[in-house]
């Protein structure tokens, strides 16, 4: 009986081009970083105004050369201290954003007036109110903040508009604004002083969003009609008509 030969045969295998496994990888770091991403984008927006001005300024001043394996954590007062004394301050450029008092703010707020706005000053009245500060725009005869029974702002509003809008657009307080009418009937089918100081409360935010204000910081806009009268002995008073700023501050 022959001999049966035994034939072993080898089949080798080649993997078709584009069906490897590495861009699966590649695919997972990318996600990956994307979650972690954004993470850091959500941190960052629960991070209060004071402590994101630090951690900006320590990264704009960080050295890899010199810092290298160092950690700000190693020294976290710099950065998380609540009581504003960091060893590193806050940039120069965003002074006034963080920490200013409602004093201090009153105080720049009619220095600001009295140097660009002093020929409309008595127009113009700076209080506290509700632990706020109130910048109210006034009318006087013969000079109005908006042409009557219209939601149109003359350029004497645009004008001191521009000067509020330049002295609150770095603060990062919340922001709310009123608009208020005198006791004169304005009325139609369909629209009363109502409607007339809100559209107004609404036009004068639009104009300091212009001038650089977040709308973010809004936390309400309203007309009160003649419900509020400033000058409440003399219902139509003209003063009476007026557009009310309130910058917030928390109380202590």
């Amino acid at each position: 009986m022959k001999e049966q030969k035994i034939i072993i045969k080898k089949i080798k295998r080649y993997e078709e081009e584009g069906h490897g496994g590495s861009w699966k990888v590649a695919y997972a770091d990318f996600v990956t970083a994307l979650m972690a991403f954004f993470l850091l984008m959500w941190l960052i927006s629960m991070v209060s105004p004071e402590k994101r001005a630090r951690v900006a300024d320590y990264f704009k001043h960080f050295s890899l050369f010199q810092q290298s394996g160092q950690s700000f954590m190693e020294n976290p007062s710099m950065i998380f201290n609540e009581s504003g004394e960091a060893q590193r301050k806050v940039p120069q450029e965003l002074h006034g954003t963080v920490n200013m008092k409602a004093e201090e703010f009153q105080e720049g707020i009619k220095k600001a007036i009295e140097q660009k706005l002093g020929d409309i000053k008595d127009q113009i009245k700076v209080d506290f109110h509700e632990g706020g500060v109130r910048i109210q725009l006034m009318d006087e005869e013969g000079n109005p903040m908006f042409d009557v029974g219209s939601t149109k702002p003359t350029p004497l509003a645009l004008r001191i508009l521009e000067v509020i809008g330049e002295n609150i657009r770095k603060m990062p307080n919340q922001v709310a604004i009123e608009g208020h009418t005198d006791s004169l009937i304005y009325k139609t089918a369909t629209y009363s002083n109502w409607e007339l100081s809100t559209e107004r409360a609404l036009t004068a935010r639009k104009e300091l969003e212009k001038f650089g204000l977040d709308p973010v910081r809004l936390v309400k806009v309203a007309g009160y009609a003649d419900t509020v009268p400033l000058i409440s002995e003399d219902p139509k008073d003209p003063r009476n008509r007026r557009i009310s700023i309130i910058l917030m501050f928390a109380k202590n």
